[in-house]
């Protein structure tokens, strides 16, 4: 096991922290929020209305942050304390801002629907509206049906995340500082990099997904080893380190972004590269300002875009960063009040992230079959505390958060995060003994034979699986549910409105079962799935808790026990919320 330490080197440049501290308004007291910039306000569809809400415009800016480091709500964030700060004593940050309302404001209905951006994108529109969704929505496709402008939202999305890549498209970035040690000295750090290979290469990228990346502090400290293996938990080899390189895509920056083997990366192998790095940014700023961007909306008489409650949306990655947003107790701002009053957590099965430690990556996500062990399958998984029999831990993801600070929340996973996201974990005990119950505030829905995502249409015959009668992906359109669950979210939290009952598998009635216990019909060319995706008790650092990543790769501990659902004589899951699709096949 590696010792954990912080290591600390002279930087190479803070060129970031200089173009924040650069025209940002000294904060008033008690305000993480201390400016917002419009920097374009345009009507929507040239002033079509909707319903009772008429006319929508359209708001684009920055929104400048600047943050208390001594205050309690800051506290857990990952080296905040290590941040330059302004004459004030404030950390500062900013960020891109998009916000949707209704013009009048005496039509506003005074509800947020705060989606925090998947990647820097916008996904509501296409989820919600029926629409075809865009990075910057200015057509009528792209509003589709209007569902949110009927229902009088004030739709707000913000940038959260720091390694969104810089493009001429209009993704949202979140611009923060970094740590920094003694006298100015750069923090340093070990990073992961991994790649299944499909396609024999000679270049991998050091980024996910396209994704800024880390760079070496040094290209040839002896903390940079490449590996090589073939299964996701097979042995590594180490490849002698004359045998590959660090490479620059662009010669100009002179910015590292690929390695080099000789020999050529293998199709069928997985590599592994852990490399030393410095100046990580202050990750987890991005959970303060999805959490103040709501807070001042709410609470600020002078916001650009009042609302008197706040419900946020998470799909996917950023449904995983709602679970981490509550567990570390971000639902109270520096003012001690309550922020977001609703969540919809849609497709996170019981997953977490790289949201707030040191050198994290937040785009990474612990899949199946990439990204292999990063932080995303923490415990706790249930919102009750419960004991861990092999770790002797007891916790729960809302323990963090007093009662009267915690929101209503509705989580909805489809039978893929079952498979690739351990979602039963959300609902049994860690010992894989027992259902356990969502708290009052909360309802668990499982959208029955639905996948992750939903593209509109048939499957394509390009998607037909080599030898089979079958298709990848699944004409099943989730969304219609999704979209009657999104209006019964806003009833609860607007009116108290009781919300429809739970509707998720359980071992009790025999709907949540091991993987080998689904009672499959054979389709010719189909090889069944006996596998699910398991979560790990991983251990990355004595000081895991304090944010420090130090044994790259994480050393794992016996996996939590994983249920999947059960199906019907057709294949399709029994239990949970059944669409239309199901509940009245024609054919």
């Amino acid at each position: 096991m590696r010792r954990c330490n912080s290591e600390t080197r002279h930087p190479v440049h803070i060129a970031l922290i200089c173009v924040l501290l650069l025209g940002i308004p000294s904060p008033g007291l008690n305000a993480a929020v201390v400016g917002i910039e419009i920097e374009q306000r345009t009507d929507v569809l040239d002033g079509r209305t909707w319903a009772d809400s008429g006319a929508y415009e359209k708001l684009s800016g920055k929104v400048m942050f600047a943050f208390d480091p001594e205050n309690p709500a800051n506290e857990a964030i990952t080296d905040l304390k290590l941040a330059p700060r302004n004459e004030d004593g404030r950390v500062e940050a900013w960020a891109d801002l998009v916000v949707l309302q209704p013009k009048d404001p005496a039509r506003r209905r005074g509800i947020g629907w705060i989606e925090v951006s998947n990647r820097g994108s916008k996904a509501s529109l296409a989820y919600f509206n029926r629409g075809t969704g865009d990075l910057n929505p200015v057509t009528a496709e792209h509003f589709g049906d209007g569902l949110l402008m009927d229902e009088g939202l004030t739709v707000i999305w913000v940038g959260w995340q720091w390694d969104v890549p810089e493009t001429p498209e209009a993704l949202l970035n979140l611009h923060v500082p970094v740590a920094q040690g003694l006298d100015g000295a750069a923090v340093s750090g070990l990073v992961r990099a991994d790649w299944a290979v499909d396609t024999e290469t000679e270049l991998l990228g050091l980024s996910d997904r396209g994704h800024r990346a880390y760079g070496p502090s040094d290209a040839s400290a002896p903390e940079n080893v490449l590996t090589v293996r073939n299964s996701r938990e097979g042995e590594r080899t180490v490849i002698p380190r004359d045998q590959w390189r660090f490479e620059t895509e662009d010669a100009e920056s002179g910015h590292i972004t690929h390695i080099h083997l000789e020999d050529g990366f293998k199709a069928g192998n997985i590599y592994e590269l852990v490399y030393k790095a410095e100046d990580p940014p202050i990750v987890g700023l991005g959970l303060a300002a999805v959490r103040d961007i709501a807070s001042h909306a709410k609470y600020d008489s002078e916001s650009e875009f009042p609302i008197q409650h706040a419900v946020a949306f998470g799909v996917s990655q950023t449904g995983r960063f709602l679970r981490h947003f509550m567990y570390q107790g971000f639902n109270i701002d520096e003012e001690n009040r309550k922020v977001y009053d609703g969540l919809l957590i849609h497709t996170a099965g019981a997953g977490r992230g790289s949201f707030n430690h040191r050198f994290g990556q937040p785009s990474r996500d612990a899949q199946p079959y990439a990204n292999f062990f990063y932080p995303t399958d923490l415990f706790p998984f249930t919102s009750s505390a419960q004991p861990d029999p092999v770790t002797g831990r007891n916790e729960g993801l809302l323990d963090n958060v007093e009662p009267t600070f915690r929101p209503k929340i509705f989580y909805t996973n489809s039978g893929y995060e079952y498979w690739g996201r351990a979602a039963s974990l959300i609902h049994t005990t860690p010992d894989g003994k027992n259902d356990v119950a969502p708290l009052e505030n909360e309802r668990i829905y499982h959208l029955s034979s639905a996948q992750h995502y939903w593209r509109p249409g048939w499957p394509t015959e390009d998607r037909r699986i080599p030898g089979a009668d079958a298709y990848t992906l699944t004409p099943l359109n989730l969304l219609i549910t999704l979209r009657a669950l999104a209006v019964r979210l806003i009833e609860w939290v607007e009116t108290d409105a009781t919300p429809p009952a739970n509707a998720y598998p359980l071992m009790a009635d025999g709907t949540l079962v091991t993987a080998r216990g689904v009672s499959y019909t054979e389709i010719p060319g189909i090889a069944i799935a006996r596998i699910p995706h398991l979560a790990y008790r991983a251990y990355y650092c004595p000081d895991w808790e304090q944010g420090i990543v130090e044994n790259q790769p994480p050393i794992l501990g016996d996996p939590y026990p994983v249920f999947v659902t059960q199906v019907d004589g057709f294949g399709n899951e029994i239990a949970g919320l059944r669409g239309l699709a199901l509940l009245a096949p024609l054919a």
